[in-house]
């Protein structure tokens, strides 16, 4: 089975993260797509971070009924940063019947030499990369990449949880099962 795996704090998942998974899944040869919380992202500060099985919980809610689509709590077992490249050799040996890729943002792709071992990402695995406005992938630096036009929408988990902070709607930019749970218990309020 190939599987794209499309890591982030995802802290809150909005509509943003969700049509950019539909569209790789459906414009692409991958057979799934799993979300990869990262508990900490080694790259972000930590703060504002809500408890990782929340987040995860947030997700599932919002992909149920989605067979292409799954959450995974992998990096929830791994050690605190989560490094991409120990995450891709913990699956890579874990289900080596799987073929695995990594799904970023062209952003992403612009800082990856200073991600942990990047050259074995670039030699190891296949990325696809949507592209962001102001970020485009002028080199491949060695790297099999598939890039692909996905819908992008100016939403960020930054902006959500000011407006849940300020006591604004966040109506639209989260399926409204994440808009009910964060209501009801209150998370980044």
């Amino acid at each position: 089975m190939n599987i794209g795996l499309y890591f982030g704090s995802f802290n809150p998942i909005h509509v943003g993260h969700l049509i950019i998974a539909s569209h790789v899944v459906n414009n692409s040869e991958l057979d799934q797509i799993w979300f990869i919380i990262s508990p900490q992202n080694p790259l972000k500060k930590e703060g504002s971070l809500l408890n990782e099985h929340h987040r995860k919980h947030l997700i599932d809610l919002s992909i149920e009924g989605e067979k292409k689509l799954r959450t995974s709590d992998i990096e929830f077992k791994l050690p605190k940063p989560s490094y991409t490249i120990d995450t891709m050799t913990y699956l890579s040996e874990k289900y080596p019947k799987h073929t695995f890729s990594i799904i970023m943002g062209s952003d992403s792709f612009t800082n990856i030499k200073r991600w942990k071992n990047y050259e074995a990402l670039l030699n190891n695995y296949e990325i696809y990369i949507y592209e962001r406005p102001g970020f485009r992938v002028k080199e491949m630096i060695g790297a099999k990449l598939t890039m692909l036009q996905a819908p992008l929408l100016e939403i960020s988990s930054t902006r959500i949880r000011e407006l849940i902070h300020s006591k604004k709607s966040i109506k639209f930019l989260v399926p409204d099962v994440v808009k009910e749970e964060i209501e009801k218990h209150q998370y980044y309020g």
